[in-house]
Parts: structure tokens; C-alpha cells; sequence
């Protein structure tokens, strides 16, 4: 068995995530923020300790302003539709995923102006464009840093200085590049954040988180926690309603820790070098086609790509079936962005390896989409 579908969820995760999780479960157990006893205080500290070690991949300096979720996808829907009011104008990219192109469309219906901004051939936003797009009533700036089926890492840094030169909030979808290769909110000047837990960060499906830099106010979505109604929280408990995943967020903790003890540098190398090699493997092939740019340390560990006559379904299942191999064929979640690539409606298959794959698994992944291609 070969896995190759880390930008779906990463496998395997740590034995550091495994023991932290069990160790919340057997030992700790408490609700956290709900008693004064020993163990929910115990549930308490491993919720702040993810916190702190969730601020300190991303570089923000107050973890109290991340917020945890259930997945990216909850926390890009708490971003967008706790802010955006009916009037406000947002631009985002034309390749988003569906968490944040229904989410716009829900928001669409109810007043909010949507622009979308069409990327160039492999995938990457022109900041001039963005800038172009953005009008008086433009609140917002919302895209991928790597879209799921482009790969292309898109330059923040430089689309963050065309918001603040706007007066526009920068949001980002993070999905595929939080804990996969450095991350720096202020560098970058992102004001929210989004990222799920269960890819790169090596944590639990089930887990996710949303940051808001300091005076960005949200609406939650969900309503409930401690005090009277009406009366105020604050970040992180405003976005924090009811009981919290709490073995999950220790597993996500835990896996972070691991992140930061490996060093993410590390891992982005590894994992560049592996995608390297399927794009020199890929090149060497007839009939490949790839989504995105041709040079890895452009993109994140993911390539979409299609065989000549051979649907994407087909392409999964003989892997599977005939090489052991796991992979992820279809539109994606994000039918807009294989509009953008003209592989809508079939979309294509994609392969994206992990910190704990091999060179070998990359040798034996192309010696099989050879024989797929040639049968």
C-alpha cells in the first residue's frame, strides 16, 4: 500500500498525535472551561497549549485570537459570513474551493457583491488584478495561498500590500500549505486565517482552526457558551460555543509540536524534492498532462494531472486496484478552479505525497501511471 493522498487528509500521523490523543481520553477528560476541578482544568491547559503552539507556527502574537474549529471549512464559513454584510464587495480568485465559493454564493443572494479574479495559466493571481478589482465598498480580499488543483503557491505577501494600501481585510484559505511550509500572518499581512487541522498539521480529522488579527470583529455563527444572554465574550471563546473536541485539539496540538520540532523548512524541503520528481517523471512520459506550474518550489505537494484517453476515475481505481496505490480523482471540491484548468466536468486525478513518503513510493507511483497510460 502506497498512500499519495496527503492533500486530502495526511497518513499516516505521528505516533506523537496517536499517544496525545489517547493520553487526553484515558487521563484527562474534563470539559475544559466548564468546572473548577482538577481535570477540567487539565482539558483546559491542553486546549490553551495547542493555542499556543498553533500562534507559534503562524507567527501570531496572541494565540487568544485563534479560534478552533471543526475543519477549514467551518472556519472559512465563520470568516466570511460573520463579517461580510449586504453592501460590502469581496474579491477572490476564480479557482477558489466550495467552502468559500458557496459560502459567497449564500452571501451573494443576500447583498454581498462577489468579484472574482481569474488567475494566469498555472494558476497564479496577479496582485495588479486584485488591486484592479478592489472598489469603495470593497471589504474583503479572500483566496487560497495553494489552490487544491493548481498547486500554485500564490504570493501573499505582495497581495497583502495591495489590502492594506485599500484599506481591505485579507483573508486566506490555508488549507493546503498551513504546516507544510513557513507562515508568517504579519509578513504576509493576512488579518484572518483559516486552516484545518488534518492535513499538514498531522492532527485529527475534526479539527481546524480560524485566526483573527487584533481589531477584526466577527459574528459567530453558532450561539451558546458560559454568562447570561446578552452578555459579551470575547476571542476565543465568542467563536468557541459549547464543549470542545478536546482529545482532538490535543491530537492537533501534538502534531503541530512535531511540525515545529522537525522544523517546517525540513518538511517543505522533503516534500518539494518528492513533487520534483513526479514532474521529471511526469516530463519524461507522453500522453501527461499537469495542472499548474512545471517547477516545484512553486507549488504545494499536490499534482493534478490527467492521461490522454483515459477518464480520472479510470486512473484511480487501476492504481488502486493494480499497484496498491491511493490517490484522488474528480473536480476536487472545487469545480471552478478545473474550470479554470478546461477540465470541468471529468476534472483529474491527483497525487500528493507526504512528509513520510519515500523516493520509492515516487518510483513505484510513476512506473504505475506508465503502465495505466500505456494500457
Amino acid at each position: 500500500m502506497i498512500y499519495l493522498d496527503n492533500a486530502a487528509t495526511s497518513f499516516p500521523k505521528p505516533a506523537i498525535v496517536h499517544d496525545r490523543i489517547s493520553e487526553v481520553l484515558s487521563t484527562i477528560g474534563g470539559n475544559p472551561g466548564r468546572s473548577s476541578h482538577t481535570m477540567a482544568i487539565e482539558a483546559a491547559r491542553v486546549i490553551f497549549n495547542a493555542r499556543e503552539s498553533v500562534a507559534s507556527l503562524i507567527g501570531a502574537s496572541d494565540s487568544g485570537r485563534i479560534a478552533f474549529t471543526k475543519n477549514a471549512t467551518e472556519a472559512i464559513n465563520t470568516g466570511l459570513k460573520g463579517i461580510l454584510k449586504p453592501g460590502d464587495h469581496v474579491v477572490t480568485s476564480a479557482f477558489e474551493h466550495n467552502s468559500v465559493v458557496k459560502s459567497l454564493a449564500r452571501l451573494a443572494s443576500g447583498g454581498v457583491e462577489v468579484t472574482k479574479v481569474s488567475p494566469d495559466k498555472e494558476g497564479f493571481l496577479r496582485p495588479r488584478d486584485i488591486e484592479a478589482a478592489i472598489k469603495k465598498n470593497t471589504k474583503m480580499v479572500c483566496i487560497s495561498h495553494a489552490s487544491n488543483v493548481f498547486g500554485a503557491i500564490q504570493h501573499l505577501s505582495d497581495i497583502g500590500k495591495v489590502c492594506r494600501s485599500k484599506n481591505a481585510m485579507f483573508m486566506v484559505d490555508g488549507a493546503q500549505t498551513i504546516g507544510a511550509m513557513p507562515f508568517d500572518v504579519t509578513a504576509f499581512g493576512v488579518d484572518i486565517l483559516a486552516a484545518t487541522g488534518h492535513k499538514a498539521l498531522f492532527g485529527p480529522q475534526g479539527t481546524g482552526f480560524l485566526y483573527l488579527a487584533e481589531g477584526i470583529d466577527v459574528v459567530p455563527l453558532v450561539d451558546g457558551g458560559t454568562g447570561e444572554a446578552g452578555s459579551p465574550l470575547e476571542m476565543p471563546e465568542l467563536l468557541e460555543a459549547g464543549t470542545m473536541n478536546t482529545p482532538g485539539i490535543g491530537g492537533l496540538g501534538a502534531g503541530v509540536r512535531f511540525l515545529l520540532d522537525e522544523r517546517v523548512e525540513k518538511i517543505r524541503e522533503k516534500e518539494e524534492g518528492l513533487i520534483d520528481a513526479v514532474l521529471k517523471g511526469f516530463a519524461s512520459m507522453k500522453g501527461i498532462s499537469i495542472i499548474g506550474p512545471a517547477d516545484a518550489s512553486r507549488r504545494a505537494a499536490l499534482v493534478s494531472f490527467n492521461i490522454d484517453g483515459k477518464k480520472p476515475g479510470e486512473v484511480g481505481l487501476r492504481l488502486d486496484d493494480e499497484a496498491g496505490i491511493m490517490i484522488r480523482c474528480g473536480t476536487h471540491c472545487a469545480p471552478d478552479a478545473h474550470r479554470c484548468s478546461g477540465t470541468f466536468p471529468d476534472g483529474a486525478a491527483r497525487v500528493s505525497p507526504g512528509y513520510f513518503n519515500t523516493a520509492q513510493d515516487i518510483e513505484e507511483f510513476l512506473k504505475a501511471v506508465r503502465a495505466v497510460a500505456k494500457g
